[in-house]
């Protein structure tokens, strides 16, 4: 299932350290780009929970980075990767990122989801993350520097959390 959104999710994750960047050399660009992972794929697996939804997602595609980049007052030079950019899943991602309890709620949802075919799948950098974690993703995770691209889709994203089950996009 995962080959559905790789474009989507990385694009949507490239987008979002772009625009909040790690803290430090290379293990913290790696840090931060694997919490970013997380976080964008659990937003897209809740955004797009069936299979059809993920096949018409690619044929309609996912919109582009345009808003989120004037939003945040990101240098958006025009990448073809940046058309892959969904906003929707990054404005997840950006909640989950910034509140503990929504990525657990967020996690615990896709657990029995249909994208992880009963294979065991470990998002703990997201939920559970350590000092280096957090030291390398400093600004990933800030709230209020989050805000402006949480703030776009939350009403939403929390609905479908409290609800408890994913709903069709």
């Amino acid at each position: 299932m995962l080959s559905d959104f790789s474009s989507l999710i990385a694009a949507t994750a490239r987008w979002l350290t772009s625009a909040f960047p790690p803290n430090g050399g290379a293990l913290a660009a790696a840090l931060c780009d694997v919490q970013a992972r997380q976080a964008v794929t659990i937003a897209a697996w809740l955004r797009y929970p069936t299979p059809t939804d993920a096949v018409l997602a690619g044929i309609a595609g996912s919109g582009g980075s345009a808003r989120l980049d004037w939003i945040t007052d990101a240098d958006g030079e025009p990448e073809a990767w940046r058309t892959w950019v969904d906003e929707v899943v990054a404005s997840w991602a950006a909640c989950l990122l910034a509140d503990p309890r929504l990525a657990e709620l967020a996690a615990t949802a896709v657990d029995d989801g249909t994208h992880t075919d009963g294979a065991p799948v470990d998002f703990r950098r997201l939920t559970a993350p350590d000092e280096n974690d957090r030291r390398a993703a400093a600004l990933l995770r800030h709230p209020d520097l989050l805000a402006p691209v949480a703030d776009l889709h939350r009403a939403e994203l929390t609905d479908l959390l409290e609800a408890g089950q994913p709903r069709a996009a």
